[in-house]
């Protein structure tokens, strides 16, 4: 299946009679270049147009399937790292939204049913990832690699995708989920999550956006607490693009990119570039309780000096994610 979106509108005649204004003669055989808009924002998940990566999609056969997505040469929050590469996060983000979509659009999963990430790895191929004069338009292949299903219904995947630009390999990842209805979630979700009433944590203040890698308070999402390395997470659900809409959990992309702040602070090196990062996510993190973050810097050999940084996060005393942050060697 191709998605193909076709807006329909009066013709010229019909808008010029209502001013009593002789219609224009048609143009014989008009053509039009080929027009390229967004999936619907509700197959990925997002509220805003704005924040919606992929433009369409295709079954290749069982299983397989050709999505192609657009990176913008700036981002209110994907901002270009040192000024010259796409953010690695927002390669993430866009193979999070291939998830959503084939979801929704193929495996007839209903708007309202719930899912959990449970597994992430990206891959990037720096070069591929420059900023250049025009938006990055991307290719991206999705093999579904397990696909779950309970009663009929979609209740997990596994994919495997390769993004290419302009046929050159830009980015790899893999993501897990599970999908849930919305009885079901009510029922294995606190009861306070779901209170009007129910209190969430006072804002905390940023840690310094220079050492995280940031250039806005903003968007730092991790706040000092008088250790080293050692960090609370830092919820601000007005954030227009880590909140983009109302959820009741911290989403994963916010621990994500925590990961990727811790990283950069343990690396001392704000403005670098991830090569990969991998995670696994354990349980729900919740908005009423305090996530603490640690990092530390692995002491082991990688290929060509790559420095890995784990980042973990704790709530209530469990585990909430556990991340492997893998950046180049430092040069000069």
């Amino acid at each position: 299946m191709t998605a193909t979106f076709r807006v329909e509108r009066p013709a010229i005649a019909t808008y010029s009679s209502q001013w009593g204004v002789e219609p224009l003669a048609p143009l014989k055989n008009p053509h039009y270049p080929t027009l390229t808009a967004t999936v619907p924002k509700e197959f990925v998940h997002r509220a805003a147009v704005a924040e919606v990566m992929l433009t369409d999609w295709e079954q290749l056969d069982e299983g397989r399937f050709r999505v192609a997505a657009q990176w913008p040469r700036s981002h209110s929050f994907f901002t270009p790292i040192d000024g010259r590469h796409h953010d690695p996060l927002m390669a993430g983000e866009t193979i999070r939204q291939v998830g959503a979509l084939l979801a929704h659009a193929e495996f007839g999963v209903p708007f309202d049913h719930h899912f959990l990430l449970w597994d992430f790895a990206l891959t990037v191929h720096p070069e591929q990832l420059e900023v250049r004069q025009a938006p990055a338009s991307l290719e991206i292949e999705v093999i579904c690699t397990e696909v779950k299903r309970r009663g009929g219904r979609l209740a997990g995947l596994s994919y495997e995708t390769v993004v290419r630009r302009e046929g050159q390999l830009a980015a790899s990842g893999r993501i897990s989920y599970a999908c849930t209805s919305a009885a079901v979630y009510r029922r294995v979700r606190p009861a306070r999550v779901f209170d009007d009433q129910r209190h969430l944590l006072a804002l905390t203040a940023p840690a310094a956006p220079q050492t995280m890698g940031r250039t806005s308070p903003a968007d730092v999402v991790l706040s000092p607490i008088g250790e080293r390395n050692r960090w609370q997470l830092r919820v601000d659900t007005r954030h227009p693009v880590l909140f983009d809409h109302p959820v009741d959990h911290v989403p994963g992309m916010v621990l994500l990119e925590a990961a990727r702040q811790g990283a950069a602070a343990v690396l001392e090196r704000p403005t670098f570039l991830p090569l990969g990062i991998t995670a696994t996510f354990d349980r729900y993190a919740e908005l009423d309780a305090p996530c603490f973050v640690e990092a530390h810097l692995l002491d082991r050999e990688s290929p060509g000096g790559q420095k890995t940084v784990r980042v973990t996060g704790h709530q209530e005393g469990s585990q909430v994610f556990s991340s492997l942050v893998t950046a180049a060697a430092t040069t000069g």
